[in-house]
């Protein structure tokens, strides 16, 4: 080979093209740019992945939060529906004790001049023994019913209504005239409102006493009778406190002394043989084997 065909070789061994990759206008490659678009790809799958994930759980918290708020206005429409069933009896008991005090009773604006028209109070209630009240607490002035046992009016007003707030009611075992030795009554004592014989325990203070040591009791004769209280206090169901017959004299002063005992304090009043007493007794709403028993003694008869 000559010089001027070698010199041709070599020139046309320079001018053979050389392979290189390929590169798109922004200097990629294409297997970088394949990967730029996986990974923008997978980002964006991530995206709408984490996007839907939020929204699940957006839609979970709603469906709880849902449910919850459904519950809380269930127990809260459960629980107005219990009070109002609970509040009901209150006020329509004290409603028909208030139409009863409307009808049979007179007084003065200070309260004084108090009067009863047993005749309108038969005609409600042959029952009728007698009217209690009260100067203080004066919420405590009602009607007084005697039945042939002690169950009927724990249940029924004084107008043979059901409801909670019964009647005041005499012993069954007592005469109606009073003329025993000891005569029971009975009230309930209400959590809500104050009626029947529910502010009876404001005598377990002995201070309140001393300010309202009396009761008085009308009866049909029209008589008006006052009883000094001699005692007050927390008693079981099943004490002495509550024995309603004595054979001697002796005994009965013995159960004066165990009553003047019991009693959270000391009255200077006098009891003898000869003494007639009325014990009204409530439930303490503490224990139910517990009650409330404030005895007064037979002071003055009008």
């Amino acid at each position: 080979m000559d010089r001027e065909e070698k010199n041709r070789t070599e020139s046309g061994a320079q001018k053979r093209p050389v392979h290189r990759k390929r590169r798109r206008t922004d200097g990629s490659t294409p297997r970088k740019t394949e990967q730029v678009r996986k990974r923008r790809k997978s980002g964006r799958q991530g995206e709408r992945m984490s996007a839907k994930k939020r929204q699940q759980k957006r839609t979970r918290f709603n469906v709880v939060s849902s449910l919850i708020l459904v519950a809380a206005v269930c127990v809260f429409v459960f629980s107005l529906y219990q009070l109002v069933t609970m509040l009901i009896p209150y006020y329509s008991g004290g409603k028909i004790y208030d139409e009863i005090k409307n009808i049979a009773i007179t007084a003065d604006e200070d309260g004084s001049g108090f009067k009863v028209d047993f005749d309108a109070l038969m005609k409600e209630n042959s029952d009728t023994v007698a009217w209690i009240r009260f100067d203080e607490p004066s919420i405590i002035s009602y009607p007084v019913v005697k039945s042939s046992d002690n169950v009927e009016y724990l249940t029924k007003t004084f107008t043979a209504n059901d409801n909670k707030l019964g009647a005041i009611f005499m012993d069954m075992r007592n005469s109606s005239d009073f003329s025993d030795r000891n005569t029971f009554i009975y009230g309930h004592h209400l959590n809500v409102g104050g009626e029947m014989f529910s502010e009876l325990l404001k005598y377990e203070s002995e201070s309140f006493c001393k300010e309202n040591p009396n009761f008085y009791i009308y009866t049909p004769d029209g008589k008006v009778r006052t009883y000094t209280i001699f005692s007050a206090g927390v008693v079981k169901d099943t004490a002495d406190n509550y024995k309603i017959q004595y054979a001697t004299d002796a005994e009965y002063e013995e159960y004066l002394r165990l009553c003047q005992d019991s009693s959270n304090y000391t009255v200077d009043v006098e009891l003898n043989a000869q003494s007639q007493i009325v014990s009204l007794s409530t439930c303490t709403n503490i224990r139910d084997d517990e009650r409330f028993l404030v005895q007064g003694v037979l002071t003055a008869t009008d």
